[in-house]
């Protein structure tokens, strides 16, 4: 079989695995990196495939440890093959699926179904499995049979673990096994009928609002749990100061925690439900500008470790109604764009310390063969413009929804190619889609 070989050329590589940040030409062969080096290409490579990257930055693939794809079983929202192209435009080459499905991924076999299909997406899917079986919070899943099946952690998320005593037993197994567990960190009963962050905005409309305490109790529980365990704990979408807070004395004191944000909590605030669109509603809500500052600060200091994106799928349908309509937001397509926008063109993260926190850190974290572009490593890598602007455009996206908090915003930071094992699975450079 003839020796399939590929050159990445003159791109600047940004890989914080090796701490490389230089221009040089990237070496595949057969969809794996076999070499780095500047200069012309290596005697024996005359007659390899080369794509030009002059003028464009080449990093990792990017890695979302927090998507939803709906697949099994709601699958008018998303499924694998249309969320893996949505992630492929994003510059994304891992996604981290959670569990709540139809049927919840509480099964080896639902495992089973959901890695069979991912063979032939556009990005790597890792399914977390559930913490407490079909999410019922009752008992826990059998987590040794779900791990033989290929799952990569545990999460109940889109709803907590509200029995403390389940939760810290699910946290002691999965250090045993030596395999994440991530919280959705938000109290029900607080919550209640909520819709929108309670405050002066929820009051001005009328709309039942969620409370804060909501997600700081639930943090602060986790964290306890951890610390009096010495087990670890991955704190999803954290959107308020208090848990900012929490956290931070958390890490100081030493304790096993990491946390991730969405790209719309450190950019958005509750100021924009004045609109009555309910695209801009999600679990949880959007907050005040105060707790904006305060997870942008967090992200900048390491007390929030990587950037993810919720990426949460609903029909347009499902969204018409303000009140009514399901939270959730898409992100997949524009989490690099926002970023690039909102923190390394405004100075806050440099592009290498970006990488870091969308590839590197999150690989790390959620223990995937990711992140990287050592030789040896799978050719999953993005190609971007940096100065390029678009406009965000719902109609053009990928994914099947449209639900998207930063439609018709400007971004600066434009994803141009997407290689998974070295195949091109999106590319912008001669066109727009």
């Amino acid at each position: 079989m003839e020796s399939k070989r590929l050159i990445i050329k003159d791109g600047h590589i940004i890989d914080p695995s090796q701490h490389m940040d230089d221009v040089s030409n990237i070496y595949i062969e057969n969809g794996t990196i076999v070499g780095i080096s500047a200069g012309e290409p290596d005697e024996g490579w005359e007659t390899a495939k080369v794509i030009e990257a002059a003028g464009l930055y080449v990093v990792p693939g990017l890695v979302d440890v927090h998507v939803h794809f709906r697949d099994p079983g709601l699958t008018e929202k998303e499924d694998i093959f249309s969320g893996a192209r949505a992630a492929a435009a994003g510059g994304v080459t891992s996604v981290v699926c959670m569990p709540n499905t139809n049927p919840t991924v509480s099964t080896p076999e639902v495992v089973r179904e959901i890695l069979e299909k991912a063979r032939k997406a556009d990005c790597r899917v890792y399914p977390l499995a559930t913490i407490t079986k079909d999410m019922k919070g009752m008992e826990l899943s059998d987590f040794e049979a779900l791990l033989k099946a290929g799952a990569a952690g545990f999460s109940d998320d889109g709803k907590p673990v509200a029995n403390a005593r389940l939760m810290q037993e699910a946290m002691v197994r999965c250090q045993e096994l030596n395999v994440p567990i991530a919280s959705h960190c938000e109290d029900l009963d607080i919550i209640g009928n909520g819709k929108m962050n309670l405050g002066e905005i929820s009051k001005e409309l009328g709309v039942p609002g969620m409370d804060r305490t909501s997600e700081d109790s639930v943090t602060a529980r986790e964290i306890a749990l951890a610390a009096g365990t010495g087990s670890s704990v991955h704190i999803c979408h954290v959107s308020t100061k208090g848990s900012v807070d929490i956290l931070r004395d958390a890490k100081a004191r030493g304790v096993k925690v990491t946390a991730e944000t969405g790209p719309h909590y450190f950019m958005l605030t509750d100021e924009l439900l004045r609109r009555q669109d309910a695209d801009y509603r999600m679990n949880p809500p959007l907050r005040t500008e105060e707790d904006r500052i305060a997870v942008l600060e967090a992200l900048r200091d390491g007390v929030i470790d990587v950037i993810a994106t919720d990426h949460a799928p609903h029909t347009p349908a499902q969204k018409q109604d303000f009140i009514q309509a399901p939270n959730g937001v898409v992100g997949l397509e524009t989490s690099f764009g926002a970023c690039m926008t909102s923190l390394v063109h405004t100075g806050i993260f440099s592009l290498y310390a970006l990488i870091e926190r969308m590839s590197t850190i999150p690989a790390k974290l959620m223990h995937l063969p990711a992140g990287s572009l050592k030789p040896g490593c799978a050719a999953d890598l993005m190609m971007f413009d940096p100065d390029e602007e678009w406009i965000v455009d719902p109609s053009r996206f990928r994914s099947k929804s449209r639900n998207s908090p930063f439609k018709g915003m400007t971004f600066k930071g434009k994803v141009k190619l997407t290689l998974l094992s070295g195949r091109i699975v999106y590319d912008s450079r001669c066109s727009d889609r």
